[in-house]
């Protein structure tokens, strides 16, 4: 098993996600936001969402840090009281370090979210797709061969039972798709201006049934969680890859 310094590592990531580059539009606090007491780094936990639980199995599988999506600030002070302060002092007391890493996850373009479910769609002549705040963080691509929206929730998801909703409003024969993964229905509209077959989100939301109805347009609201596992775990097996540090996921699917 081998070892790296916690500053090491916090270089490495910051390089590879390039965190800098979206510091103006992304509130959430990217990089270490919980230091430990040591600064060694053997083994390294991901997983989607800094929750209890989460810190629990990082602790109980010896991790030295966790790395996830969702960090716990979220471009504002907060009180350290309550459960804010109880997820914090877990941390403490078991020397885990806290890293995250928000929008660049979504939108970087080998270790991204959307990267990744593009890729396990096999999607060509992949390009950056989905505006948030003057940058787009999703990507948008080609199928090689068409599919059925009910074949492509299974790629991704497992199963049409697995996600938030289906609207099959579009061509059975799916050949071009737009993805922005976590909350974003309404960039549906970029889709629909750029024509899309189909388009694929995580959250839900009401007022997109009839404008996809009515400019006939497929799309699958995955869920949060699900449209965003893939960057963690794309992240973990490339550190595995480019040291000797260990990882390993933790799911926690939350069903939304």
């Amino acid at each position: 098993m081998g070892t790296m310094q916690l500053v090491e590592l916090d270089a490495l990531f910051r390089d590879l996600m390039r965190l800098e580059d979206v510091a103006s539009i992304d509130p959430s606090l990217n990089g270490l936001q919980v230091s430990r007491h040591r600064s060694e780094v053997t083994r390294v936990a991901f997983a989607v969402d800094a929750c209890m639980e989460t810190f629990r199995r990082a602790a109980q599988q010896q991790a030295d840090l966790l790395f996830v999506h969702h960090g716990i600030f979220w471009g504002r002070e907060t009180r350290l009281t309550g459960a804010h302060y109880e997820r914090i002092r877990f941390l403490i007391e078991n020397d885990l370090a806290l890293y995250a890493v928000h929008l660049p996850l979504d939108m970087h373009p080998e270790f991204g979210n959307n990267a990744g479910m593009a890729a396990a769609l096999g999607l060509n002549e992949v390009r950056p797709f989905g505006t948030f705040k003057g940058q787009q963080v999703g990507c948008a691509g080609t199928l090689s061969e068409p599919r059925t929206i009910e074949q492509i929730t299974q790629t991704l998801f497992g199963g049409t039972e697995q996600v938030l909703g289906l609207l099959p409003f579009g061509p059975r024969d799916v050949r071009t798709v737009g993805l922005v993964s976590g909350g974003a229905p309404h960039e549906v509209e970029e889709a629909i201006a750029e024509r899309l077959d189909l388009y694929i989100t995580g959250d839900a939301a009401h007022t997109v049934y009839h404008r996809a109805l009515e400019t006939g347009i497929n799309v699958i609201f995955g869920g949060h969680y699900l449209t965003e596992t893939w960057g963690v775990r794309l992240l973990a097996e490339r550190l595995a890859a480019q040291t000797d540090v260990e990882t390993l996921f933790i799911d926690l699917p939350t069903g939304l």
